[in-house]
């Protein structure tokens, strides 16, 4: 790591960073409709995005900076078994091809804003609403602070985040103000802004990726001389646990893991509220499906990306923190102007996705909580009012602490009890057995607001409207 600050970086990132910056305040004016205050207009961009805006917005929601630092740090700390990135994302587009415009219609029909609103009126509950509600949201807020992980790897390695010993403030100050200004353009225009600024930073990306993979290859002599030199370093002991430090493909031990963590990462994905929100912001079913045919490009992406870890291994990075791994290899490796330019793509690919999932977070708790138990006469401004208020909320306060490693064994149960493994277990029990119980005790199974008919309804079909009119050039805002 370079000593100091690198001010030609630094230069670049914050050059970019103030580009989107205000990118995401014009994202107010941009299509603006007749009536912006309602969820439909600030938290769904009002249901009108094409093919190609929802296809950069769900990337820019999907693939977040912690993506591209932690993947091919996961290559780096220990080889092959963090490629379980790569499947899990290909396995999951054929399963949102079937379910997903299902959801986008009975959604538009209906009128529904959040999966929580989607199952009050499925099943008629209010609690069971509330519960997904809660759970959305405490899924979500951790996941929003795992982006200050991306952005505080590049600032670390630019030589703006201090060291071990730098007093908390001034050691946080960078993420504060950017994290500020991200609240303040989401609060201004809402879904709007990351889906604009999602342009930028997949364009960054998708350069400093195709660059990386021809350009450093070539400065470290070719990627058989990067799979020996990868191979070499993980067969070597590590002294703490007396087992190689890693390996290039995944070792019987470890091939449940991946497999398992593979396919509960796929089935998980689009049970987050903010891919949801990114899909419900379509404006139709055919946008959904010509989607998931080519949202499987950011798979390619980032297995490229993932071998980024072992070209920092074959370039000599040595960090004891793994996140810096990629930002470090970047400063190394390309020019001070260039590393700017691959900083700024991490650090944005942190602002579209915190900004979404503040979004989505906003959403389940204005309406399945504040609109369902505290004030259920709420009208639609003070809807939008209230989730504006609460996503600048969540963005700015986030927290770094982490419950456990997918593989972090259970008490008791030893390795067989995996967190991931167990948590798949465990839900298909409780969802099987519950339901049998409730069957056979005749529980009541509340009343179905949606019809079959809702699940295939299009745009133009009646009670779905097309899009809402954008704002003509006379009109008062």
């Amino acid at each position: 790591m370079k000593d100091g600050v690198n001010g030609v970086a630094l230069g670049v990132f914050i050059f970019f960073f103030l580009a989107v910056t205000v990118v995401g305040f014009l994202a107010a004016r941009w299509r603006r409709a007749e009536n912006e205050h309602s969820l439909d207009e600030w938290g769904l961009g009002g249901r009108s995005f094409g093919t190609w805006i929802t296809w950069f917005l769900l990337g820019g929601d999907l693939y977040t900076a912690y993506t591209f630092v932690a993947v091919p740090a996961a290559i780096y700390a220990a080889g092959a078994a963090g490629f379980f990135a790569v499947p899990y994302t290909i396995l999951v587009y054929p399963l949102i091809f079937t379910f997903l415009p299902r959801l986008w219609s009975v959604s538009h029909r209906h009128g529904y804003v959040t999966t929580s609103d989607f199952v009050r009126g499925r099943f008629g509950s209010k609690g069971l609403s509330l519960a997904v509600a809660v759970t959305g949201i405490l899924a979500t807020m951790p996941y929003i602070a795992l982006q200050l992980v991306g952005i505080q790897a590049v600032l670390d390695v630019m030589g703006v985040g201090g060291g071990e010993n730098t007093n908390w403030f001034v050691k946080d100050l960078p993420l504060l103000i950017a994290f500020g200004v991200l609240a303040a353009y989401t609060y201004s225009s809402g879904l709007r802004a990351p889906a604009l600024i999602a342009f930028v930073k997949d364009t960054l990306i998708y350069i400093v990726i195709a660059v990386a993979i021809i350009y450093i290859p070539i400065k470290l002599g070719g990627f058989d001389d990067i799979f020996a030199k990868a191979g070499e370093a993980f067969s070597q002991v590590n002294p703490a646990t007396k087992a190689p430090r890693g390996a290039l493909a995944p070792g019987e031990a470890g091939q449940w893991t991946y497999a398992t963590l593979a396919l509960g990462s796929a089935l998980a994905l689009f049970m987050y509220p903010h891919s949801i929100t990114a899909t419900l912001s379509s404006r139709s079913r055919e946008v959904i499906r010509r989607n998931t045919t080519i949202l499987p490009l950011y798979s390619l992406m980032l297995g490229l990306l993932a071998l980024l870890g072992f070209m920092a291994i074959a370039a000599g990075v040595k960090v004891t923190n793994g996140q810096l791994a990629i930002p470090q290899l970047f400063e190394g490796m390309f020019p001070d102007w260039f590393a700017g330019v691959a900083f700024a793509a991490i650090g944005i690919g942190a602002l579209v996705p915190a900004a979404i999932m503040s979004i989505a977070a906003a959403n389940l708790f204005t309406r399945n909580i504040y609109k369902d138990f505290i004030k259920p006469d709420a009208t639609a401004e003070q809807e939008t009012k209230v989730s504006k208020l609460v996503s600048a909320y969540g963005v700015a306060s986030p927290t770094q602490k982490h419950f456990g490693g997918s593989a972090k064994e259970i008490p008791g149960i030893g390795e067989i009890g995996y967190i991931g493994l167990t948590a798949f277990v465990l839900n298909v029990l409780v969802t099987v057995l519950l339901t049998l119980v409730l069957k056979a005790v005749k529980a009541p199974e509340g009343v179905d607001e949606t019809r079959p008919e809702d699940y295939t309804a299009d745009a133009g079909d009646p009670g779905v409207q097309v899009e809402l009119p954008p704002a003509t050039a006379g009109s008062a805002h």
